[in-house]
């Protein structure tokens, strides 16, 4: 007769048991890809865009947010910190792309490139980034891109609100030394989501294939490495191309 067999080991804690995320432009693409790995691996995620509809479970909450909207970031943070506390991990993402030379990029293209890629996550940091240094504890993570250091043709509004934005996370990360909050830019190369549907990327000599192009999960999978260092460690910037990549621009 066999004995019984040996019971097996307990599985390891979830490596961000107990934590909330907040995750903004987190209903498709790179926003998508982070809210989901972040809940894998154990946090309580809320996920903010402009497309989704207001609606808890237990394991993730959505709320419809313009994150352009001073009021409604303001309405939207003052509710989860009475639901549910100050993030431990924010992670600004919502952004828009497109692709036009200088002369036909429109004074709105411009304002909406700003508004979206850099007010926003500056509004969100403005009223976050004071609660976190006060606790003492927790991680802001900018998604920033390769145009936030290299300059494309075509680029010239989005270019302008990444380096804006790359600028920002890093005052913001020097007025954070010390606090024991950690800050990660998370600038990647192109990303196959459907941000490039309208510019058609395969048609177009000089630009990235999208069957060539990082996946939505790539960059998900470089936010969870960053949040989830030991404290002795801090992930400052994290720059990711496809292999074989080289710069257009």
């Amino acid at each position: 007769m066999t004995g019984a067999a040996p019971p097996s080991a307990p599985a390891p804690p979830s490596p961000l048991a107990g934590k909330l995320a907040l995750v903004t432009g987190a209903s498709r693409g790179i926003g998508l890809a982070v809210a989901e790995e972040l809940r894998a691996a154990g946090a309580y995620v809320v996920r903010l865009a402009r497309s989704l509809t207001d609606r808890t479970t237990d394991s993730q909450t959505d709320l419809r947010c313009d994150v352009t909207d001073p009021a409604a970031v303001e309405r939207v943070v003052t509710r989860l910190g009475a639901a549910r506390g100050i993030p431990d991990i924010v992670v600004s993402n919502a952004g828009v792309f497109f692709v036009k030379p200088i002369e036909a990029t429109t004074t709105a293209d411009f304002a909406q490139a700003i508004a979206t890629n850099l007010t926003g996550p500056f509004l969100l940091a403005r009223l976050l980034v004071p609660e976190l240094r006060r606790r003492g504890s927790g991680h802001l993570v900018t998604i920033g891109s390769i145009a936030d250091h290299v300059a494309f043709p075509g680029s010239s509004a989005y270019a302008a609100s990444k380096f804006g934005l790359r600028g920002m996370h890093q005052v913001i990360a020097a007025e954070l030394a010390r606090s024991g909050v950690r800050t990660t830019l998370i600038s990647p190369g192109p990303v196959d989501t459907a941000i490039w549907d309208a510019v058609d990327p395969d048609s177009k000599p000089g630009f990235t294939k999208r069957k060539d192009m990082l996946q939505a999960a790539d960059v998900a999978a470089a936010v969870l490495f960053a949040v989830t260092r030991p404290p002795r460690v801090e992930v400052t910037e994290i720059r990711l191309v496809p292999g074989g990549y080289t710069p257009r621009g």
